[in-house]
């Protein structure tokens, strides 16, 4: 086994786009996929911005080819939308010709189903179903139905906004020990009324365009995605002659238990995280050519994150930018939606932009790459920092 694990297929919807050529194509054109409510009927509607995918349910069942009686959720139904994409691009016909695994992450899960149907549930045995796909493996486990995986692990992470980071830690890590040959890794979720109104709550949602770094900014935009990557042994790469669209060759995961939602200070998680994934990839500092920042545009989030970046860089932090402006923070799809945007900047060597940023902060003078930028790169690092001090960093390359 290599050092680093083959990257070979990736498969993504988001607020910008519906494959991978789309999202690339928005991030290059500086395509934000941020406007008010108009597919959930919330009070918060004129008052939010969040990132909504295109398209509905019943577009979704269409491409997935369900009948009238299933209790997919729309977690369930992205999920499965952007893992086929990735096993497709990974040119995978038989899926269990080798030991293969799943690894997908989601913190909605069916709450979406669950909100409609809550209040008919005693009355109504019809809508029972959709209770009962309320759990966050229930999304896991269609999304295998759906590409035919059986017999090897299949499991959930539920790990708040670093979920789907730890799905590709675990399913890296698993690769490494020899336990899978293959696996679908990435997270997916789906927006609710629960998660609008619960970081309402926390006052940490935006009523215009998050702001990422920005000393202005007010706070986050949600969104929701799904993304996932398929992670192949060098063993099956050489047997199959599969193209390596780029490495994990880092992973780090740290919980700085600070507080129930805030992250500490002064980056205490983040900074375990990326020293931990720098030290598995046996990369120094000055190795990393770009960060993709967690980057949420909320106070706490980018104060916190950019102390961590001075104490791991010092006073040569490389090139950085938040992809939040584009699509919102889609919570555990997000380390898999960043993974792809990691995996993109590689591929074509390009940085980019933090958009919306005007001022810096003044705790420090850190400021992101704000123009599209062209640029040798490497080496990529991917920070997502979640709830609880749930801290994960990977390190993506072109060699292994």
């Amino acid at each position: 086994m290599g050092k680093g694990i083959a990257i070979t297929g990736m498969g993504i919807i988001s607020a910008i786009g519906n494959n991978v050529e789309e999202n690339y194509r928005s991030l290059i054109d500086g395509k934000k996929g941020i406007s008010r409510i108009s597919k959930i009927d919330t009070v918060h509607k004129d008052a939010l911005m969040v990132g909504e995918i295109d398209f509905t349910n019943q577009e979704l069942e269409q491409f997935l080819e369900l009948g009238g009686s299933h209790n997919y959720s729309r977690s369930a139904l992205l999920g499965a939308f952007a893992a086929k994409q990735a096993v497709s691009n990974a040119n995978i016909t038989h899926i269990n010709s080798y030991k293969t695994g799943l690894v997908s992450a989601t913190t909605v899960g069916g709450m979406d189903k669950t909100e409609q149907y809550y209040y008919e549930y005693f009355e109504n045995k019809e809508v029972q179903k959709y209770i009962e796909g309320h759990h966050a493996g229930d999304s896991t486990q269609k999304i295998a139905e759906q590409l035919g995986l059986h017999g090897s692990l299949v499991t959930t992470i539920s790990t708040a906004c670093s979920s789907a980071a730890n799905a590709i830690l675990l399913g890296a890590r698993l690769l490494k020990a020899g336990k899978l040959d293959r696996v679908i890794v990435g997270g997916t979720d789906g927006l609710s009324k629960f998660t609008l109104n619960g970081f309402k709550t926390l006052m940490i949602q935006s009523d215009t365009y998050n702001t990422p770094f920005d000393e202005n900014r007010k706070g986050l935009n949600l969104g929701e995605a799904a993304a996932f990557l398929v992670l192949e042994s060098d063993e099956v790469v050489q047997k199959e002659n599969k193209e390596v669209l780029a490495y994990v060759k880092g992973w780090g995961n740290a919980n700085d238990a600070f507080h129930q939602t805030a992250s500490s200070d002064h980056g205490d998680g983040a900074t375990l995280a990326m020293q931990k994934a720098l030290k598995v990839a046996g990369s120094k500092s000055n190795e990393i050519d770009y960060i993709n920042a967690h980057g949420t545009a909320t106070p706490n989030n980018d104060l916190s994150e950019g102390r961590a970046f001075l104490r791991v860089f010092g006073d040569t932090v490389p090139d950085f930018s938040s992809t939040k402006a584009y699509t919102g923070h889609t919570l555990a799809a997000a380390g898999g939606v960043e993974a792809v945007f990691s995996v993109l900047a590689l591929q074509h060597n390009v940085i980019f932009p933090n958009l919306n940023f005007k001022n810096p902060m003044q705790e420090f003078h850190l400021t992101p790459q704000t123009e599209l930028k062209k640029k040798k790169l490497h080496t990529v690092l991917s920070n997502s920092l979640g709830f609880g001090g749930n801290c994960s960093t990977l390190i993506f390359s072109k060699e292994a």
